[in-house]
């Protein structure tokens, strides 16, 4: 008799009259040990290492190996089934889901910014906009005291010196972000080059992930580079407020990424495909995307059990603790939703 209120549990979870947990399952075989292997974004990278590594103290029998390999080589491999899980800023396609072939779930984990950080001694800020910027990575702004900076930046004394440009040579969700916003921002951008996780980039060199784009502007000078917040603030790194769409200059903070969110969820896709860049509101910062974990609908019993688990974790207690790491957490009306879409993994 000690042994029937367990395998009662298991029993409901199974019938799914009852909420599957891993902890359930941890309950009835406590040695065994489930095992999660993931890839993807290092735009979320720093918020899901640190969540990863939390909920294997709360439930120790379930280990999550991430690797930070960027959104294109998660998306890649999602699609080629040699992960359980994967993260990115950019969804998949109409076309490539009918190619998997069977149900994928994007669930939004966070919201993060991409800033455009610089190396110039002595000058603490500078002004961008989106043709600017766009300008910048095509090439037609190539010298730090043109005209163009000059006239957003009056008062600042910009170097005669080149740019030194930098861009993400991988497969990366950062880069979705940044060029879904040209894209909206400037015409010659959308014609020329496009929105895409991948590119052919008219300038600039190429560094791999966010840390590697991070390094290369730390060590040059008169260098600049998009990269997620986090990383910029955690570098000490110097970046750029940017022009919303309001006409406001924004610096990217935690709360300027929620209040874009705000603006723009409001009638939120029952998928969570949703292009949130160049939002509009005053306060909004215009270059935001939410991070997705992408799962399987059909996965092993054990696998279902710990990541429904850790989903219903992440929107409740991960929340907490993403702005200390300056993401932003997702709405309320989001959280409720993302709630529901949890129980369709199987």
């Amino acid at each position: 008799m000690t042994h029937r209120k367990p395998l009662c549990a298991v029993a409901l979870l199974i019938l799914g009259l009852a909420p599957l947990r891993a902890q359930d399952l941890v309950h009835h075989d406590a040695n065994r040990e489930i095992v999660l292997n993931g890839g993807g974004a290092t735009f979320s990278y720093p918020v899901l290492s640190k969540w990863f590594a939390e909920y294997q103290q709360r439930s120790p029998s379930v280990k999550i190996n991430y690797q930070p390999i960027g959104s294109g080589g998660a998306i890649r491999q999602i699609l080629e089934h040699t992960l359980d899980f994967a993260a990115s800023e950019s969804w998949l396609s109409d076309e490539q889901l009918g190619k998997l072939g069977e149900p994928l779930l994007h669930i939004p984990a966070v919201l993060g910014a991409v800033v455009p950080a610089f190396n110039l001694p002595g000058i603490p800020e500078l002004k961008f906009t989106g043709p600017l910027l766009a300008d910048i990575y095509l090439g037609r702004v190539a010298r730090w005291n043109d005209p163009a900076i000059g006239k957003l930046n009056p008062g600042v004394r910009l170097p005669d010196a080149p740019i030194a440009l930098v861009h993400r040579a991988d497969g990366s969700g950062t880069t979705f972000c940044l060029t879904d916003y040209l894209s909206k921002t400037s015409k010659d951008w959308e014609t020329k080059v496009g929105r895409g996780v991948a590119l052919s980039w008219p300038s600039g060199i190429g560094a791999k992930g966010n840390q590697g784009v991070t390094a290369y502007v730390q060590q040059t000078q008169y260098s600049l580079g998009y990269l997620e917040l986090t990383y910029a603030l955690q570098s000490g790194l110097t970046y750029g407020s940017v022009q919303n769409r309001a006409g406001r200059f924004v610096k990217a903070s935690a709360q300027s990424a929620s209040d874009a969110a705000a603006a723009t969820t409001k009638t939120m896709p029952r998928d969570y495909r949703i292009s949130i860049t160049d939002a509009p509101g005053v306060k909004s910062y215009p270059i935001v995307s939410f991070s997705w974990l992408l799962l399987y609908g059909k996965n092993p019993p054990d696998k279902s059990l710990a990541l429904r688990d850790f989903l219903h974790w992440m929107i409740a207690d991960g929340q907490k603790s993403a702005r200390a790491l300056n993401y932003a957490p997702l709405p309320l009306n989001i959280v409720a939703m993302v709630r529901v879409s949890i129980e369709e993994i199987r």
